[in-house]
């Protein structure tokens, strides 16, 4: 069983995520909260496998409640999913960095955020291609600074290709096609870059790579 918590201040979305959620035999909503503060304190108490965050809400909003998550060992199984309104908007990136797994827009397809919320339980990348391409194109006009000190030069030859990789938003299977291993050993790679980086996902590893320098935004 998936267990879920919501947190949001708008009466309107936590009920709707509610009822769509409860449907699925899978999926439980443990409990919900109207701001991030309350937010926080359930998530303590619960330790939902998911936590879907609105980006924007009064006393602690989205992205601090997800910093604050990441900061805690005792809330690592927990993985944060930002709700935003715009899609790409200009807070989703401190969003990732603090350490989301990923965002959805409130305007999500049913199958879709069920789908998504699945994908976050397990651990694995929530980021489609579609959205990577959105976070690469964002690097593309605003460039940030080379971070120093990314912990980079730990990671094998092969560990920082399939890095690459993973920010050009490939998948395992595709990664593993590109440098021709199974895709076991592209997991094992990604996973084994993850943890040296102490990245919490995929969606840090792409944040990572291109503040790192190890991907340098392009048009194409």
């Amino acid at each position: 069983m998936i267990r879920v918590l919501l947190v949001d201040d708008q009466p309107l979305i936590r009920s709707g995520f509610r009822a769509l959620l409860d449907l699925e035999d899978d999926i439980e909503v443990v409990d919900e909260a109207a701001d991030g503060s309350e937010g926080l304190a359930l998530i303590k108490e619960h330790l939902p496998d998911v936590a879907l965050i609105d980006i924007q809400m009064p006393l602690v909003d989205g992205i601090e409640a997800t910093r604050r998550i990441a900061a805690d060992p005792a809330l690592a199984g927990v993985h944060v999913v930002i709700l935003t309104n715009y899609g790409m908007d200009e807070y989703v990136l401190d969003a990732l960095r603090a350490g989301a797994a990923g965002f959805l827009v409130k305007d999500i397809v049913p199958d879709d955020l069920l789908h998504a919320v699945r994908v976050a339980a397990r651990g694995d990348a929530l980021l489609a291609p579609s959205i990577t391409r959105k976070l690469i194109n964002r690097y593309v006009s605003q460039p940030l600074p080379t971070a120093a000190g990314t912990g980079l030069e730990e990671l094998t030859s092969r560990e920082r290709e399939a890095v690459a990789l993973v920010a050009h938003g490939l998948s395992n299977d595709e990664i593993a096609d590109r440098m021709v291993i199974s895709p076991l050993t592209a997991k094992t790679h990604v996973n084994r870059a993850m943890t040296k980086l102490h990245a919490r996902d995929r969606a840090q590893l792409v944040v990572l790579a291109y503040e790192s320098g190890l991907v340098a935004p392009r048009n194409h």
